[in-house]
């Protein structure tokens, strides 16, 4: 009676079949749960995947996860990680690095930036589920031609500004990872970066300088929301929907979005790439998404690798994109007919994630992060030379394992 009691509770270990858990973010699509319906069928019996939602905010996911494997916590199968956490797990050993046969078939058709972000040391410590990249999304009745610069796009909402017209461009302002995202994608379009090429110190420099004075000069210009220092991606949103503002810098998730509550303006909405820095230089829009791993202490690591490489498949990827809203990491299906009808900016989106860039890739990456959002909070309050240079000081800090975290 006991031992069927204890199957009942949802292992399939007593008729020899392995519950894989599949630990990600909550998805409220239901494209995950398919995705592990469909490849727990496609084992034949050979294991059955349990997709076990995570906190939905990022960093009570990456909490919840550094505490289990700390712990050596054995039921943790897959995990859905943050594109930034890959080599602070790798570091501490938790997750198991990509080899053979896996990892040929892990990179094969993958795109070439979002592998960045699974990598650690020149190994592959996971595998790209989805990705992400920011566009710059504009009224069209405002704005007939999008701008190509920061420069220009900033003299458009002048204009406008004079004109009494809506004006604002809406970015993420905030003192969060958002903020971080947008320094970082403005130094690596400048041509610069955080950190050196081996992660060793902070390279940042005149890049980052200029960097900090395009977010200064935004949030000292009529193109500021006034609400910039406390604005998020979902805040952006509603203010481009509400007909406040004529240029925003932000994810695809708004052109659905825009779409269902705001009909007469998506009359209007366009979108076009990110502005650059530099009229010469590509824009290097800074990437998301999910990468999977395999824990360090699944008791069934082979079976796990398999698993992830399916709940990543060109099936399910696309389910994902059409469904969740989540551009795949496959470059072929960027040509899919299905995807490009759903997504008509696809191979705008595919233009920016071949020119992406990451965040920083090094097992410090929180500290490094801290340390770029509270510096530079709120904007307005930038003072490019000296930010830089604080920037540059707690980084080193935070690299050698010194100082306090602001």
């Amino acid at each position: 009676m006991l031992a069927s009691v204890l199957a009942a509770c949802g292992s399939d270990e007593g008729s020899g079949r392995p519950t894989l858990n599949w630990y990600n973010f909550p998805d409220d699509s239901g494209a995950l749960q398919k995705a592990a319906d469909r490849c727990s069928q496609a084992s034949g019996g050979r294991y059955r995947i349990s997709y076990n939602k995570l906190p939905r905010a990022a960093d009570g996911q990456r909490q919840q996860l550094v505490r289990r494997l700390a712990a050596e916590d054995d039921s943790l199968d897959i995990l859905g990680l943050d594109v930034t956490w890959a080599a602070e797990f790798a570091e501490a050993r938790w997750i198991r690095e990509w080899t053979g046969t896996a990892r040929r078939r892990a990179v094969a058709g993958t795109l070439r930036v979002p592998l960045q972000t699974s990598t650690w040391k020149g190994e592959l410590y996971a595998v790209p589920y989805n990705t992400n990249t920011q566009l710059l999304w504009y009224r069209k009745d405002l704005v007939p031609t999008p701008p190509r610069t920061w420069a220009e796009m900033l003299d458009m909402a002048g204009a406008l500004a004079r004109q009494g017209k809506p004006h604002f461009v809406e970015i993420q302002g905030a003192q969060y990872e958002g903020l971080t995202v947008w320094f970082n994608t403005l130094i690596n379009s400048a041509g610069g970066s955080i950190l050196n090429a081996s992660a060793t110190e902070p390279s940042l420099g005149p890049p980052a300088v200029r960097a900090a004075g395009i977010m200064r000069e935004l949030a000292n210009s009529p193109a500021a929301d006034p609400s910039l220092p406390n604005q998020m991606e979902d805040q952006n949103r509603l203010a481009m929907e509400s007909g406040a503002a004529a240029f925003e810098l932000n994810y695809p998730f708004v052109y659905p979005s825009m779409k269902a509550n705001n009909p007469a303006l998506f009359k209007n909405f366009r979108w076009a790439p990110y502005p650059r820095v530099d009229p010469n230089r590509p824009a290097r829009p800074t990437i998301g998404g999910i990468d999977l791993a395999v824990s360090a202490y699944s008791r069934h690591p082979d079976l796990a690798f398999e698993a992830a490489l399916c709940l990543r498949n060109r099936e399910n990827q696309l389910t994902a994109a059409l469904e969740g809203g989540l551009p795949p990491t496959l470059r072929a299906l960027y040509d899919e007919p299905a995807f490009m009808k759903e997504y008509p900016f696809s191979q705008d989106v595919l233009a920016a994630l071949e020119s992406a860039s990451v965040r920083p890739i090094t097992p410090v990456y929180q500290n490094v992060s801290i340390a770029v959002s509270h510096t530079l909070s709120p904007p307005s309050g930038i003072k490019p030379v000296s930010s830089v240079n604080t920037i540059g000081e707690q980084i080193d800090d935070a690299l050698r394992s010194e100082g306090v975290i602001p």
